[in-house]
């Protein structure tokens, strides 16, 4: 049986992937793995995907403070959204892009009154851009979110279509749909983040579910019936 990287499933304090003396499990992806890992590491020559993974791990340590403090514990202190102005910043990014789902349009023009003000130039983009009925797609009346009705399909690949002509030099995904948000990054030709996701549920943290799975969520843990 072929073994598979399972690294959600390691229990190991002392982490080969973290430590040059750690510790890996049969399934380890580091040891399993190692010319993914070299591909990955002549990715990470390329002048541009260097520099853009450089300024992300600096980034990344940027949002913590009392780093230079023997302890383990290092206080976070800034919010995702200061995350992606820094970010943008030390990239020299001018022109940020925006797609967003017509589901949070509020939100969506809250942000970009945000990174107006941070001096950024902002072309945003609806999910519903277009207009195009969802019987393009095939789509059947009883398929529809308003059965009976006229319905515009989301059309993400329209998003990144409108960004790539306005020559965005990065973009914002704003609670996209699953699967429409995957199209979206499959056509996006700029590196393209992630401000928030859509759960309509869960007002859009769908964290909750995980971390009370063992609680209100968790029939998550039981095996349907009909697999």
């Amino acid at each position: 049986m072929e073994k598979i990287g399972q690294c959600a499933k390691c229990k190991l304090k002392n982490k080969i992937c973290n430590h040059p003396d750690g510790k890996e499990p049969k399934f380890c992806s580091t040891r399993l793995y190692p010319q993914a890992i070299n591909e990955a590491k002549e990715e990470l020559k390329k002048p541009d995907i260097h520099e853009f993974a450089r300024i992300a791990s600096i980034q990344e340590a940027e949002c913590y403070t009392h780093r230079d403090a023997k302890s383990h514990y290092h206080y976070p202190v800034k919010p995702r959204l200061q995350e992606i102005i820094e970010f943008s910043k030390k990239m020299n990014y001018r022109k940020l892009g925006i797609a967003f789902c017509s589901g949070l349009d509020k939100e969506a023009e809250i942000l970009t009154k945000i990174l107006e003000k941070n001096n950024f130039q902002i072309i945003s983009v609806v999910c519903k851009v277009g207009g195009i009925q969802k019987e393009y797609i095939g789509i059947k009346d009883e398929q529809k979110i308003r059965i009976g009705e006229y319905e515009t399909m989301c059309n993400p690949i329209a998003q990144a279509k409108i960004l790539n002509h306005a020559q965005t030099d990065f973009n914002i995904l704003l609670g996209l749909c699953v699967g429409h948000d995957s199209l979206f990054m499959k056509y996006s030709k700029a590196m393209v983040t992630v401000f928030a996701v859509k759960d309509r549920l869960l007002g859009h943290n769908p964290l909750a579910v995980l971390y009370t799975s063992h609680s209100y969520y968790d029939r998550f843990l039981v095996k349907p019936n009909n697999q």
